[in-house]
């Protein structure tokens, strides 16, 4: 169904996790070290991208700090539990979810069901249905322009680069400009029923797009924030 790349340098990690994305169907790529991966991932992109924090050469923070540079492929980082400055700061750098160690396949498989559903890259009949309704409608407001069925996010004519959670966050906030939109409403829009961030993680997002929007037009303020409130998006 999709095309995986596995970054760990756990070898047993690395079995267990191939085997099971593959008995769903997937292909799985495997490295054992971040600089060898982040080679993988620039120059043969896959549909996922799954990184444990901690390796050797380079590890899952930078791997994914450079990768953000060019590229918004969807991310799952592996953490320890008593991690939680990395999963802030994978969120920080556009992570896409999270997963703690130990963990079930079981809910490996799900966070990749989602984060595909979420990229437009799932199930077709999922997809389908998606592009039949409201999310999957291109959006027109102002200078901004989003187009769902090609992730494809325009200012001004101007093509900006989006990671999957930072298009749904605006995508909400654009369907409704003038709407006030609280942080649980933007997690109910940008991630699945079965993962749960806190209001850190939303406004890590928020900021990340402000400033790639603000790459393009220096001038941008067209999200904002209602303090002890949430965001709201002004059309100009």
């Amino acid at each position: 169904m999709a095309n995986i790349t596995l970054v760990d340098d756990d070898e047993n990690i690395v079995t267990s996790v191939s085997l099971a994305l593959e008995s769903h169907g997937h292909a799985v790529k495997a490295y054992y070290d971040g600089a060898s991966g982040l080679a993988a991932l620039e120059n043969d992109p896959p549909d996922v991208a799954i990184l444990d924090v901690k390796m050797p050469r380079m590890d899952g923070m930078e791997v994914l700090r450079r990768l953000r540079r060019t590229s918004d492929l969807p991310v799952i980082i592996l953490t320890s539990k008593d991690e939680e400055i990395d999963e802030i700061l994978g969120f920080n750098l556009g992570a896409d979810d999270y997963i703690h160690k130990p963990f079930s396949q079981r809910l490996l498989i799900e966070r990749v069901k989602a984060v595909l559903r979420r990229a437009g890259r799932g199930d077709p009949e999922d997809q389908a249905a998606v592009a039949s309704g409201e999310a999957g409608r291109a959006v027109k407001r102002g200078k901004l322009t989003l187009d769902p069925a090609r992730h494809e996010s325009l200012w001004d004519g101007k093509s900006v680069k989006l990671t999957v959670t930072e298009f749904l966050l605006l995508q909400s906030l654009a369907q409704r400009p003038g709407f006030v939109k609280s942080r649980d409403n933007l997690m109910d829009a940008a991630y699945d029923d079965q993962v749960y961030v806190d209001d850190r993680t939303i406004d890590s997002h928020i900021k990340r797009m402000r400033k790639k929007f603000r790459e393009v037009d220096p001038e941008f303020d067209a999200i904002e924030t209602l303090y002890g409130v949430g965001y709201r998006y002004r059309e100009s």
